[in-house]
């Protein structure tokens, strides 16, 4: 008794994160331009969109939620996010700024107009 709800509760977890990993990879795509995964040199934005809406759509509905297609759906989704990702934030110019402070504007510090 005690052992079949562990495996149930495990199953709803590992499902948990399988979903809300390919929806938010799902996103993250459909936010992201289309000609940023040109410039990245990746596979196009409609790409993206199929595989991890296919993804998407195997995790949430229960009748196709075979365990093979949805580890499928995880490495797409993690895929996404280690190589298709952090290359569209590049090209974009988004991402994280190294070193500087607030102040500083995109020609240099900002020095109050002195």
């Amino acid at each position: 008794m005690l052992a079949d709800n562990f495996d149930f509760g495990l199953w709803m977890i590992t499902k948990l994160v399988f979903v809300a990993t390919s929806l938010i990879a799902l996103v993250m795509a459909a936010v992201a331009r289309e000609d940023a995964y040109r410039a990245a040199g990746k596979k196009t934005k409609s790409f993206w969109l199929i595989i991890l809406g296919l993804a998407a759509v195997v995790n949430l509905i229960p009748w196709l939620s075979m365990l093979f297609l949805s580890i499928a759906g995880l490495i797409a989704a993690i895929v996404f996010f280690v190589d298709v990702r952090p290359a569209l934030q590049q090209v974009s110019g988004g991402g994280r700024r190294r070193g500087g402070s607030s102040s500083d504007g995109p020609y240099g510090p900002y020095n109050g107009g002195r």
